[in-house]
């Protein structure tokens, strides 16, 4: 097994996860448990020759960066503010960003990082403002405290991966006179994949892939492909975002950005290692 500095110097797989499947307590155990599992496989493939080292060997440099909507929403109902989007984005006023943010720095990434700790992941979290990694500007004042990120600052997650642990990322952001936004998860896998210079971005939520006008899923698209959907009107919502974070990512030099729902730890597993496709991706 490689050591913690040399694994650390390996192109890193960046996973997102969001939407429903923040929700399901046994897809985030099984999930973490793959995660884990992933870091503890042999780093050579028995099928290859002696020495041979493949993009889908493990251990890779693993980084986990996380939304949390549905328990925004449930925390926000304290206020008894409604949530409002607009464009796929979470209005945020500054009563409410101080609930989003003790949701997702805290309640949602300290959920995660015990329960890939309990599963031998050796997980640390962190967000935006630690380091601070992200760098973000006000987008508008219709949204309210929304960022979007400018700088992306690797550094503090490259120290971590350094010291053998797995990077739990919220992605609660500051601007330059550290005033607090919040940043679409999405946008702030994509910017931290390419900072990283990541192999490989995989967005896992209740969405199972990218799909057509027909209904069907697609397997793989270009750019050109996703901007067809977006222009025909086929992606909408939610969707929007997460394929614009995608084409972001792939012109930061990720060399495949997918989609895909949860189908279990064998799919994960192979999603990752670049032996399958439960969803879509995009080259």
């Amino acid at each position: 097994m490689p050591t913690a500095s040399a694994a650390a110097k390996l192109r890193p797989i960046v996973v997102k996860i969001g939407g429903s499947m923040m929700d399901d307590e046994a897809a985030l155990r099984a999930l973490c448990a793959s995660l884990a599992g992933l870091r503890r496989s042999p780093p050579v493939s028995p099928a290859l020759p002696s020495g041979t080292v493949t993009l889908s060997a493990f251990p890779a440099p693993l980084v986990l960066v996380h939304g949390g909507g549905k328990d925004i929403n449930r925390h926000l109902a304290w206020l008894q503010e409604e949530p409002v989007f607009r464009d796929g984005l979470r209005v945020t006023s500054m009563a409410a960003l101080k609930v989003v943010e003790m949701t997702l720095s805290g309640f949602v990434n300290k959920k995660l990082v015990g329960l890939l700790n309990s599963e031998g992941g050796s997980a640390a979290g962190l967000s935006g403002v630690d380091g601070p990694t992200f760098i973000c500007e006000k987008i508008s004042d219709a949204l309210g405290q929304v960022g979007r990120i400018t700088e992306t600052r690797p550094e503090l997650v490259h120290a971590l991966l350094a010291g053998g642990f797995l990077p739990v990322v919220s992605p609660i952001s500051v601007d330059a006179k550290q005033a607090h936004y919040n940043v679409n998860a999405d946008d702030a896998a994509a910017a931290l994949a390419s900072a990283l210079g990541a192999e490989k971005l995989i967005f896992v939520s209740d969405v199972e892939g990218v799909r057509g006008a027909d209904g069907a899923r697609i397997p793989e698209l270009d750019g050109m492909g996703v901007a067809r959907l977006i222009a025909d009107g086929v992606a909408s919502g939610g969707m929007i975002p997460k394929l614009n974070s995608c084409l972001a990512a792939v012109a930061g030099g990720i060399g495949q950005v997918h989609i895909c729902g949860w189908a279990g730890p064998e799919a994960f597993a192979a999603q990752a290692r670049g032996e399958g496709n439960t969803g879509t991706i995009i080259r």
